[in-house]
């Protein structure tokens, strides 16, 4: 456990460090560099009610917003289009992404005239999975993902899901109508709550695996400073002394059930598409777009406004709503690679070398040092990385910090937001 938080400090103390937000000067993205695949990421940040921890730019929806948002969003994706840009993938998160079924369809329309896609995945929550909202995304999307949380009734009740989304028993059954649907369905679980038991955990697996859903992912619970007092309020002190225990019984649970890993915290059922939440994993680069969106282009981090007024202003002028950016050093671009690509379960160091100029040896030599010492590496050959089960851990371990401190920088993002708050 020393180990552990002794790792969380220091990713936490880097990323402080390094994601802090400083002006930017440009109003686009750069231009696209040739021959580079790029995934797209659309920014939906409307609820029917807000969940009061929920470190992602949202609003509480209203039509008379949500309908010019999506035009401008469209409008935006016309202007990467004229720019030189195209995507093999779309991901669209929130906020809620389905509040708006027929916006959200004619978007996905728009993006597959445009671009080059291959795939779309769409974030939803528990009462969206109805058919007059899953029967249009079909043929549409290949992904879809569910964030339930929890199985546990007092938990969802804590958490202020219960009364917004139905019971654990209401949301089992509407995931096992799901499974009718040809696409890859991910149901998103949290563990660690300060008031989950062991005997909760396993319900919550047995919850998954009966469930039918063809993909889950088991979130650490993660406290970023700005929600750490609300979710000591609802849920209690949160305590990372056991998630290692806890992560274990997950890993050896789904697998045992049949599940596969697809990334250090998500399972795949059997070997269909392994598209996973975390589409950093499989996209180096990606534009943003929409309000509160966080594009990473080159060697920079670049945030849009957190206000909607701003954003739709500036997609009316035919600009980016760049608010700030966070540029990486050479040290820092290499550690972002191998965060993401072990967090995938495998370092190319082949496409590191001929990326960065170095090995990732001379790169980085403290974090291979760390990392072969506490037995992280089932593969460590000079074309690739794999991890063991302990590596698995300690990447669970990093990217929860990484994590908390993208939410450090959205949240300076949000205090830049004008008095009205939109």
């Amino acid at each position: 456990m020393l180990r552990e938080r002794a790792l969380s400090k220091v990713v936490a103390t880097l990323g402080d460090k390094i994601l802090r937000l400083q002006p930017v000067k440009q109003k686009k993205f750069p231009v696209p560099d040739l021959g580079r695949k790029y995934m797209l990421y659309a920014h939906v940040p409307f609820c029917e009610r807000l969940c009061p921890y929920c470190s992602f730019n949202r609003f509480t929806h209203a039509e008379e917003q949500a309908i010019p948002y999506f035009e401008n969003m469209r409008e935006e994706m016309r202007m990467l289009a004229r720019a030189g840009y195209d995507f093999h993938s779309l991901y669209i998160g929130g906020g809620t992404p389905t509040i708006m079924v027929d916006q959200l369809c004619e978007t996905i329309d728009l993006a597959h005239e445009l671009f080059s896609l291959e795939d779309v995945s769409t974030e939803t929550n528990p009462n969206h999975l109805v058919p007059e909202i899953l029967e249009p995304l079909t043929g549409r999307i290949q992904r879809l993902s569910v964030g339930v949380q929890s199985s546990n009734n007092n938990l969802l009740k804590a958490m202020d899901r219960y009364d917004k989304y139905g019971s654990a028993e209401e949301i089992f059954e509407r995931i096992q109508h799901v499974a009718q649907y040809p696409f890859t369905f991910n149901v998103d679980m949290i563990f660690n709550f300060p008031a989950q038991t062991e005997d909760m955990l396993i319900g919550d697996l047995a919850f998954v695996i009966e469930s039918g859903c063809s993909q889950t992912t088991f979130y650490p619970l993660m406290a970023s400073p700005s929600v750490k007092a609300k979710l000591t309020e609802t849920v209690g002190q949160v305590d990372y002394a056991r998630e290692k225990h806890y992560y274990d019984i997950i890993w050896r649970s789904l697998t045992d059930a049949g599940f596969s890993f697809s990334s250090a915290w998500t399972f795949n059922r059997g070997t269909g598409d392994v598209m996973v939440d975390e589409y950093v994993v499989n996209a180096e680069e990606y534009p943003a777009i929409g309000s509160g969106g966080i594009s990473y282009l080159g060697d920079t981090l670049y945030v849009n406004t957190f206000s909607l007024r701003e954003y739709n202003a500036a997609i009316q002028a035919g600009m980016q709503a760049l608010m700030g950016q966070v540029r990486l050093p050479k040290r820092g671009q290499m550690r972002y690679r191998f965060l993401m690509q072990l967090f995938g379960l495998r370092l190319d160091k082949k496409q590191f070398r001929a990326d960065f100029g170095v090995s990732v040896d001379a790169g980085l030599p403290v974090e291979m040092a760390f990392m072969r010492a506490n037995g992280a590496f089932a593969t460590d050959n000079e074309s690739e990385l794999t991890l063991t089960p302990a590596g698995r851990y300690l990447m669970v371990v990093m990217m929860r910090q990484f994590f908390i401190s993208v939410n450090t920088l959205r949240d300076q993002a949000r205090a830049a937001l004008p008095e009205e708050n939109y």
